[in-house]
């Protein structure tokens, strides 16, 4: 009886890990499902060109601003509630931009899926981290969800030119309905908690002045950024925002460590570890927006492909990080300390990036874009999964959902900036560019590459100091 106790105990535990890595899915998709679709939403709508940016930003930026008031939440109100709550609110929100009438239903349609994101993607993580403890099982775990959190957005790259191809840019949103639905149903094989587990205490009160002045704090750093694209560094429309985002930021910081309810309490990011865990992972993330960005322009502007040739050309990318993260951060996580796996991985990142500074209007595809991909495909599976697993690692239970939700605002707070620093580059370089045509707009990307070529190694350097060089696990 025992015996056939555990095994239904072990069967529960990975379905439990397929439902959360179903909504981790539909996570990482919608953050870029709709940049192939922007243009026919754009005609659709009626968006000038200045405003089509928010159909993606207001995702992002609800998303990175809400996810630590959604990880508190995650611990107040537990994790399997707070995942159902996350799934119900993404399906209905999705639904509501399928069928918007107009540009700002759009938006605000995504913004509220960002919302409900920030509540789901902690308590997702949470449930993974206290449902697979033991080391080998854990590595496998967080293998998978890694390979997920990594490849999702070339998947929505390719999700989104094949919708569009063949349906509309509205199905770009309605699609994620029946995947919510399919994960609600599987909330049955999630983990509940005993007594013991269970939110207990007083109920003490969420630090709402501290969302308010974190979201607003790094809504004006992406805003600063993106204003940078078109009025430049010295403009005082980017200067202010980037100013007053960075002083938000700090003043979030002075009360975290002032409150008697703080949003992120100071003991989770004391941990050397964990901080340069989710360094790291901010670090891989903006530079893989950044080559989803300038590569779908690159294939679409300059080598004519149509949208659904553009995300199958993405593929690659999502089957190296899989089979990365899968065949090697799988198997050498429980044997060898994170550091061993981050610092190479970026390094081959570093290198991918240096490939595609040579892209010139006549390179092709085979020769230079693929090898490429899989370069930094096989990086990244090897960075994300131990980044992550670093990250929720040794924390106490009253606490995995705020530390699910600071490895997850690193992601989206560093794609958002490092997209928005990318793309100002690439468009400023190419501005510049006496030649004029598709070989300014090369310019532009190879000069964006050159940059997340930087970023990458900084984040290389980052990993080898902050995280330890022997297993903490």
């Amino acid at each position: 009886m025992a015996t056939e106790t555990r095994a239904d105990g072990d069967t529960h535990r990975w379905l439990a890990l397929a439902v959360v890595s179903l909504a981790q899915l539909m996570i990482a998709l919608d953050a870029t499902v709709m940049n192939v679709a922007l243009p026919s939403v754009q005609h659709a709508l009626g968006l000038s060109d200045g405003d089509r940016q928010w159909v993606i930003t207001a995702y992002t930026l609800a998303f990175g601003g809400l996810l630590l008031l959604g990880g508190r939440l995650v611990d107040r109100l537990g994790q399997a509630r707070t995942f159902l709550v996350g799934l119900v609110g993404f399906a209905v929100a999705s639904a509501a931009g399928g069928l918007a009438a107009g540009p700002v239903s759009l938006v605000l349609a995504r913004a509220a899926q960002g919302a409900s994101a920030a509540v789901l993607a902690p308590s997702a993580l949470a449930l993974l981290s206290v449902t697979f403890t033991a080391p080998r099982e854990r590595a496998k775990a967080f293998a998978l969800f890694g390979a997920i959190a990594g490849s999702g957005g070339a998947v929505g790259l390719l999700v989104g030119g094949v919708l569009v191809g063949q349906l509309s840019w509205r199905a770009c949103l309605f699609v994620t309905v029946p995947v919510a639905a399919v994960a609600a149903l599987g909330t049955r094989y999630l983990p509940v908690p005993s007594s013991a587990q269970s939110p207990s205490g007083p109920r003490t009160g969420l630090d709402v002045p501290g969302a308010a002045l974190v979201t607003a704090g790094l809504v004006g750093l992406v805003a600063g950024c993106s204003r940078a694209a078109s009025d430049g560094w010295a403009s005082g429309w980017t200067i202010g925002p980037l100013a007053a985002g960075l002083a938000l930021v700090a003043l979030f910081g002075w009360r975290q460590a002032r409150t008697e309810q703080p949003l992120l309490p100071p003991r989770i990011l004391a941990d050397r570890a964990r901080a340069g865990a989710c360094l790291t992972a901010g670090v891989a993330v903006a530079g893989m927006l950044g080559v989803f960005l300038f590569l779908s322009y690159y294939l679409q502007v300059v080598l004519r492909y149509s949208p659904v040739v553009t995300g199958l050309a993405f593929l690659p990318l999502s089957v190296a990080v899989f089979g990365s993260a899968q065949l090697v951060a799988a198997r050498l996580l429980p044997r060898y300390p994170a550091r061993a796996l981050i610092v190479p991985g970026l390094l081959a990142a570093a290198a991918a990036m240096g490939l595609l500074t040579r892209l010139t209007p006549d390179s092709g595809y085979a020769s230079l874009v693929l090898p490429a991909e899989i370069l930094l495909g096989a990086g990244l599976g090897c960075v994300f999964t131990p980044a992550i697993s670093t990250a929720t690692a040794h924390v106490e239970r009253r606490d995995a959902g705020i530390a699910a939700a600071v490895v997850n605002t690193a992601q989206q707070v560093g794609g958002s900036v490092g997209l928005a620093l990318l793309n100002t580059v690439a468009a400023s370089a190419s501005a510049g560019y006496l030649a004029g045509g598709t070989a300014a707009l090369v310019h532009g990307y190879t000069t964006a590459a050159y940059v997340a070529a930087g970023l990458m190694l900084a984040g290389a350097a980052l990993a080898a100091l902050l995280i330890p060089g022997r297993s903490t696990r």
